[in-house]
């Protein structure tokens, strides 16, 4: 049986050509096109299969991602929505995976990897590509320590107050710290919990239930 998917995006070219990408990927197939929030909530309404996965752009008209994440979420929990973003916002993909999206993508993402986010979103209902993407040496070298991490209280505030829509900047005011401090705490938590970017430690610290959503 295949893993069926939904594709919400504004840009038409755009939103044929994944269809048409994703239909070519064995075990995969497009059962809903929509170019607005509003569109893809109407067609889930009359629809008589839900899909698997839902990919959705963050800006449309209409009905932006966000918004549209907050819909499908309280009306079809089964739903995983994965966030498309042009590029990498970080502060617009946070309120995406807060809206109940479970990962995010770029649209410049590989084919490869395409495959490989929908698999795992999928069957595990989570895809952090930065995860998948650490050096092999540094993931060796840290599996052990890995699946206990040991934070701080004043790194457990930094944590959530990444996960919110504030800047670096309006973060160390509210931490009252110096923008040098919070980039410590910034590369410290990058290292333990192995990404590379403050989506991917969202990402990680909402799995792992230290910041919840």
């Amino acid at each position: 049986m295949k893993i069926t998917i939904a594709i919400a995006d504004d840009h038409r070219l755009f939103l044929r050509s994944l269809a048409i990408l994703i239909n070519s990927l064995p075990g995969f197939e497009v059962v809903l096109e929509a170019v607005h929030g509003g569109e893809l909530l109407h067609s889930l309404e009359q629809s008589g299969q839900l899909p698997d996965v839902l990919l959705l752009d963050v800006n449309m008209p209409v009905l932006d991602g966000q918004k549209t994440a907050f819909e499908v979420s309280g009306k079809y929990p089964g739903i995983r929505m994965v966030a498309l973003s042009m590029k990498d916002d970080d502060q617009t993909v946070i309120a995406m995976l807060k809206a109940g999206c479970c990962a995010y993508l770029t649209k410049d993402i590989s084919p490869d990897e395409l495959e490989k986010a929908l698999t795992e979103v999928y069957r595990n209902g989570y895809y952090n590509g930065d995860l998948f993407n650490v050096n092999y040496r540094r993931l060796l070298t840290r599996a052990v320590r890995q699946e206990e991490i040991t934070l701080n209280d004043r790194e457990l505030e930094f944590l959530r107050l990444s996960c919110s829509d504030l800047t670096y900047k309006e973060i160390a005011a509210a931490m009252h710290l110096s923008e040098r401090t919070i980039d410590g705490y910034r590369e410290a938590l990058f290292e333990k919990f192995m990404v590379k970017s403050r989506v991917g430690m969202a990402l990680e610290a909402i799995r792992k239930q230290y910041v919840t959503i």
